[in-house]
Formats: structure tokens, sequence, C-alpha cells
């Protein structure tokens, strides 16, 4: 076999595979080339998730018209010269890859102009062909325009996600590198609308605020160690704002992002019996250390960095945030300036001595009989509530199955035969002794059965929230909620968006919790199960997430409060495909024979 030099272009091509896996990397790239140009102001355009065009203008020091043409060479760059400088390194770029890379795989046009020059140059590139070199006018600073990304290598494009997948990627990849650098202005839209406008931030927090959100802010704490191996500072957030989806976890080291597994664990580490088991706490971590003690040119995209002594740095880091959460998570509630909260009392066991002398007394209509006329039992007797509606439509018209049917007395289970057990347990009369049901696993099987079929396109009634509810998720969330309108809209979700980063909750599924903070809590949740692969037989797909829906809507609901409630329950749990067993296997009735009751007298 003969061996042969490859081409530059196809050299250039495999090379771009390392480094432009996605439109999210040419943003990464190019942003991180503005700043390290010494931009003030950044604005990424983007058309099409990025597939037609992403564009990134900056005000930076631009690039006379030969540099214009040579910065698409590989391996060119003004950052090192020598070995020595690979140990000093303390911009985002170094190799001279990026932008030979976007160029071998897209049509690429750059306008840029320095300061000190009249005029600027414009230059094309396509497929790593030069094409043409002209003179224009131009602001000073550096214009990239990039069409048509993966445009000779289909199959590079055939994989390509949807638009919002990739959207999302690129929402990513701005955030973090506008959170290296709040003092610089960015801004990014997409196919036209303003997705993030910022203006340069007083502090990293206002940053933050700008691009999550203010309830993000609000559940952070300030961390912060000085050691000579690295400082640490940053933001992480209070264990009772962990989440279940993994979102708003950043490491940063010299100003640059980059993942590690190792220093997550030092995260996770110092949160240890403070959180639940499944979720992850949000963060916002800064190391600075001496450019000699890190190598961040382990990874074609520089994500990953490797510590010289990267023990010290866990430990540091696992120190920092146990110190936050012990001090900053309680402190950061208190106004230490104002007198009155010094005087506020610490309500322990003697809960007692802090309530009202005098317990307000309710009147009470001893003749008032609201089910006068009706079979149903009085309120005495029931303890129902009028305010609430019942929770289950009334599905006391449909056959039970045959075979479950058989257990019962139809004639002795009535409204006043099926009895609620504090809000969890059903009990109820059967031939053989008498049946106990698990409320909550009784909804489940319930609901699974509902979304199932409105996930075979047969809809789900929506229950109405009395005020909607206004949920700030993000702009990167925002987009998952989007992707997925007509999913949620066929299950019963009433979901609308609002601005760039927000959606509003008008309506639930028939069943689900309506109530606004654990209408706050189910978006979360909402996310982590739209965000999961569904990539199994559409069959599979509808039974995985219709069991997910229901777990989800059963976790949420409330006690059974009345009769009324608990026998539409009943009725709905004997009228599913099989009120046995919920989809994922759980028991969700038990009879107890007469025997057994015996045996207890």
């Amino acid at each position: 076999m003969e061996l042969k030099i490859l081409p530059g272009n196809i050299a250039n091509m495999i090379a771009a595979g390392e480094v432009v896996q996605r439109p999210a990397s040419v943003v990464k790239e190019l942003m991180e080339n503005a700043l390290d140009a010494g931009a003030r102001q950044v604005d990424v355009v983007i058309t099409d998730a990025g597939r037609t065009l992403v564009q990134v203008i900056d005000d930076g020091c631009g690039m006379s018209p030969d540099d214009a043409v040579l910065c698409f060479e590989r391996h060119a760059t003004s950052k090192i010269a020598t070995a020595e400088d690979l140990q000093h390194i303390l911009t985002y770029g170094f190799r001279g890859e990026a932008l030979a890379s976007i160029a071998a795989v897209a049509e690429v046009t750059l306008r840029t102009r320095r300061k000190e020059d009249e005029v600027g140059a414009e230059v094309e590139f396509a497929a790593s062909e030069h094409l043409a070199t002209r003179e224009v006018q131009a602001p000073s600073g550096s214009n990239f325009m990039v069409r048509n990304l993966f445009y000779n290598v289909p199959a590079r494009r055939k994989f390509l996600k949807s638009d919002t997948v990739e959207f999302k990627h690129i929402l990513e990849e701005f955030t973090r590198v506008a959170l290296t650098r709040p003092e610089v202005g960015f801004s990014l839209s997409h196919n036209g609308k303003d997705v993030h406008v910022l203006r340069p931030a007083k502090s990293l927090k206002f940053r933050v605020q700008d691009l999550l959100g203010k309830n993000v802010v609000g559940e952070l704490v300030d961390i912060k160690a000085e050691t000579s191996i690295a400082s640490i500072s940053g933001f992480v957030g209070r264990p009772e704002t962990s989440k279940k989806t993994l979102g708003n976890q950043f490491l940063f080291v010299n100003g640059r992002f980059f993942r590690s597994p190792y220093l997550h664990k030092a995260v996770m580490k110092a949160y240890e019996n403070l959180i639940p088991e499944g979720t992850t706490p949000s963060y916002f971590i800064f190391i600075e250390t001496s450019p000699g003690d890190i190598d961040v040119n382990i990874s074609p995209t520089k994500t990953e960095v490797k510590f010289a002594e990267d023990t010290l740095v866990f430990q540091t880091l696992f120190a920092a945030i146990k110190e936050a959460l012990g001090y900053g998570a309680i402190a950061a509630d208190l106004d230490f300036d104002n007198p009155e909260a010094r005087k506020m009392p610490v309500i322990g066991t003697r809960f007692e001595e802090y309530t009202p002398s005098v317990i307000p007394s309710a009147g009470v209509d001893p003749n008032y009989d609201p089910f006068a006329g009706a079979s149903s039992p009085s309120p005495s007797s029931s303890g129902y509530r009028q305010d609430r509606e019942p929770v289950f439509p009334d599905f006391s018209h449909v056959d039970r199955k045959e075979d479950y049917g058989k257990l019962f007395d139809d004639r002795t289970v009535s409204a006043a035969s099926v009895l609620n057990v504090h809000g969890k347990y059903l009990l109820a009369p059967s031939k053989t002794g008498v049946m106990l049901v698990h409320v909550r696993r009784a909804r489940e099987r319930i609901f699974y059965d509902r979304f199932l079929k409105a996930l075979s396109r047969e809809g789900h009634a929506t229950q109405t929230a009395l005020f909607p509810v206004q949920v700030q998720v993000g702009a990167a969330n925002r987009t998952v909620f989007d992707e997925h309108a007509d999913l949620l809209s066929s299950l019963g979700f009433d979901i609308a968006p609002f601005g760039t980063d927000t959606i509003v909750v008008n309506g639930v599924p028939e069943g689900y919790s309506s109530e606004p903070g654990k209408v706050e809590v189910m978006i979360g949740d909402l996310l982590l199960i739209l965000s999961e692969n569904h990539s199994a037989l559409p069959e599979m797909m509808e039974s995985s997430l219709a069991a997910k829906f229901a777990a989800l809507g059963a976790a949420g609901g409330e006690p059974v409060h009345s009769p009324i409630e608990a026998r539409r329950l009943y009725d709905a749990l004997m009228a599913s495909a099989n009120p046995e067993f919920t989809s994922t296997g759980k028991r969700i009735l038990s009879i107890i024979p007469t025997e057994e009751l015996d045996k207890r007298f």
C-alpha cells in the first residue's frame, strides 16, 4: 500500500471535525476570538439555528488585509511564538486552528479594519479556498459571516439535530462566554428576534441576573478562598434549591469555561447530606491560578484542563463551598443592619409560647345542610370542604372491568361505602373482605391511561388555573418548551411563552395541582422529562412518556378530602385498564380477607 500526503483541503476538513462539531462550536470560537481582540461589544446573529448563518461582529482591534487572509491558514496565530509561550497562555485561542477549521466546512466572509487604517478589507473563503480579497468601507473591528455550515460535508450536516436543539447549544456557548466577561456588552439574535441584549454589567452577579433571571440570583450564596495554589470565587446554590435537572453548573479557570467531573465531585461532596439524592445544585465557580500550573491544550475544543495540583484544588473548592453553605446560606437571609431583625424569636419546640392568647372563633350554623335532599352524608360526618372542586370527573357511568368487578358487591359500594383514610388510602367493601386502595398510585394509574390515550391523539382535558402562574425557566429551557408545545397541549398543559426566558402556565391536566408553588416544582420536573432522549420505537416512547407524566401528576396531587372525591377516584380506578397495578408494576390495591379481620378480635 502506497503512502500519500493528504491534500490540504481534505486535511483541513478532517481537522475541522475536532473543532467544529456543530453551529455552537462556531459561535464559541468566534466569540472567544473577539474577546482576544480586545472587543468591548460582541454581537451574535443566528439564522436557522446556525445552519444558514452564524455572524459575529466585534469592535476589537481588527486586522490588516494581509492578516485577514493569513488568519484562515492552519496554525496561523499571534498568541505564541516559542514552546515556552505554551506555559503562559491567558488567551482563549492560541493554536490557529479555529478559523481554518471553519473555512474548511463553510462559506466564510470576513470584513475587518484596524483603527489606524482608512479602509478595511473583505476576504472570502469556501472549502479552505481563498476566493477573493477586496477593499471595503467597514467600522473598526471584525465581522465574520459563516454561511451554509457543512455544505460540503453532507454526512455531518445530516447528523445535526432539530433547530431547537442546535439553538439550545448555541445559547449554552453564548452564556458561558458572556459569564466570563461581565464588563463586555453582548447581544444574541435568532431569525431576526433578540434573545439577549446584555449591557456591560457592574459585577458578575448582575451578569448572572441578566442571563438567567432574578430567581437564579436569589438562590445563590458567595464563595471565596485564597491559597498559594489558586484563588476561588463565585456563587453556589442554596441546598433547598437543588434540582433534578442539570443546568447552571459552570466551572471557569483563568476566565475559560471547562468541564471537570473530578471538581464536580468536590462540589457534590460539599453538599453531602444537604440535598436529596438525584438532585444537583447550581454553581458558578471561578478559579484563578498561574498559567504554568494548568494545561489547557489537552482537548481540541479546549474544554478540558489539567491542574498540576489537582488534589489541592479539589480540597480548596470543597472547603470553600462547605464554609459558604454553613454560614452564607443562613446569614444571607438576615438583615443585620435592621435592629428589628435581631429581635426575631427562634421558634422551636416551645411553639405554643408564640401563639395568640385569644384564638378567634368561627361562626357555625348548626342547621345548615349543603347536602339536604341528597343521599350523601352530611358535612359533619364527611369533613367535606365546600371550596374544593372534586379532583376527578364522574366515572360512575363507566362499566367496571369484568375481572375486577367480581371482587365487589355493587349494591353495597355507594359513596358512603368508600371511606377516606387520612387522605392517603381508600377503604371499600368487597365480597371476601375489605379493599385498601393506595391513593397516589391509583392516581398514577388513572393518569397513565389518560395520557396514553392523549398521546394516541385522543386528547386530554385541561384544568384551567384560577390564576396563571409565571415561571422563569431561562432562554435555553424556553426552547425546550417551544419544541414540545404540541405534545404538552395534547396532554392537557396550557403553557404559553412570555418574553425570551419565561413561560406562563394557564392550565394543567385535569387532576394535577394548580397551586403556584407546586406548579413551579412541576415545571422543573417537566423539563427533566422533556430533556431526556426519547429515541425508542413510537409505542415504547408513548408508554414511557405516559408513565413519567403520570408519576409527575400523582406526586403533586392533594390528599383526598371528601367522600365525593373518594368515590370518584375509586370509580375512575375501577374503569382503568388494570386497577391492580401501576404502569411500573407497583401494587395499587390490596384485599384484606374477612378471616384476617376476624383474627384481630
